[in-house]
């Protein structure tokens, strides 16, 4: 498995009336990021965008990047209905709540 990818793909609905798309790693999650308006760009974005970029310099861990992309996600309102969040360590993967 590569190092940058997501252990569970993060599933985001970019935007209302389109399928859901699932993003499998750092270099797609910053792909997304980069394509996000400026106008848009607060400090949770940032803090997703320097955890995924940290990711590919090995200074952030996948899995810490991978979470701070799902918080982007989920407060910006793209994170898909049906999307589980990742188990932690010794527990079971769980639904988000609507």
């Amino acid at each position: 498995m590569d190092r940058l990818q997501f252990e569970v793909p993060v599933r985001i609905t970019p935007a209302p009336g389109l399928p859901v798309e699932e993003i499998y790693g750092v270099e797609q999650a910053l792909d997304f990021l980069q394509g996000w308006p400026a106008r848009r760009q607060g400090p949770i974005y940032q803090k997703a965008f320097n955890a995924c970029f940290g990711a590919t310099v090995e200074v952030v861990k996948t899995e810490e990047a991978c979470r701070a992309f799902m918080t982007f996600c989920r407060v910006s309102g793209l994170m898909a209905k049906d999307m589980m969040t990742p188990p932690k360590r010794g527990g079971q993967a769980r639904a988000l709540r609507a």
